[in-house]
């Protein structure tokens, strides 16, 4: 039997606070990172991804109070992104509470960084974060330091490779969709779910009930993430949750 589908509130934070842009530009202030977590986590998030956007030194311990703070007051597993590029970096966040590492531009840069990880932490606790633009010729590139520089590696390739390092799972991100709610490109998620056999998360581009059940069902997303229309009150989790149930989508 297939899993329950999840449904996963994704947190930009910068300093403390919650951001959110579009394309990954124009950050606006949503709000208290904590206390968001807090209140979605209360109505029925799945899983709270949060994605340290200004991992400097200086924001480094600020972030990793925060996980702490936030890992300390829910009861579901808490992804943390954004800055991790060492063991020794994972490690701080696992101490303070942090269930599953997301890693990004780091894994592209050090591949091996997916398996000396896999081998510390547990395959399933270890996801890689995939930030992917369309070419004009139509086939997919990945992205690195927050989508700002393109890459040689084509999409399902480097999929193929991060499933085969022992990832647990693969957040991919269409940063022509992002903050858009203009729907997620559903076709490169069925592609995706094709290429490999690890659950695939899906972002960029919720607006709607309709744009997350696309993704679920014909684009066989393992999880739907999203932002904006949570953090604008547009569709709270548990309308979500009951609209997805009466399309017959199993959701926890």
């Amino acid at each position: 039997m297939a899993a329950a589908k999840r449904i996963i509130p994704c947190l930009d934070v910068y300093g403390g606070r919650t951001v959110k842009g579009v394309n990954f530009i124009d950050l606006q202030d949503i709000g208290d990172a904590v206390e968001l977590g807090r209140k979605y986590a209360a109505e029925g998030a799945d899983e709270l991804v949060y994605l340290d956007i200004s991992a400097t030194n200086e924001e480094r311990q600020t972030f990793l109070e925060l996980a702490r703070k936030l890992a300390a007051s829910i009861d579901i597993p808490l992804i943390v992104g954004g800055g991790i590029a060492s063991v020794e970096d994972a490690q701080r966040l696992i101490d303070v509470g942090v269930s599953k590492i997301s890693i990004n531009s780091a894994a592209v840069a050090d591949p091996w960084l997916i398996n000396r990880l896999a081998a510390e932490f547990g395959r399933e606790n270890v996801i890689v974060a995939i930030d992917g633009k369309r070419a004009p010729d139509g086939t997919w590139h990945v992205t690195t330091h927050g989508g700002t520089r393109v890459t040689e590696r084509e999409l399902l390739d480097w999929a193929r490779e991060v499933e085969q390092r022992n990832a647990g799972e693969i957040l991919f991100t269409s940063m022509d969709h992002d903050g858009t709610r203009d729907g997620y490109p559903v076709e490169v998620f069925a592609a995706l779910a094709d290429a490999v056999s690890i659950p695939i998360i899906a972002s960029g581009g919720a607006g709607s009930v309709a744009d997350i059940a696309d993704v679920l069902t014909r684009g066989r997303a393992a999880a739907a993430l999203a932002a904006s229309i949570f953090h604008y009150g547009e569709i709270p989790i548990p309308t979500l949750k009951n609209e997805l149930r009466k399309l017959n989508i199993d959701v926890r």
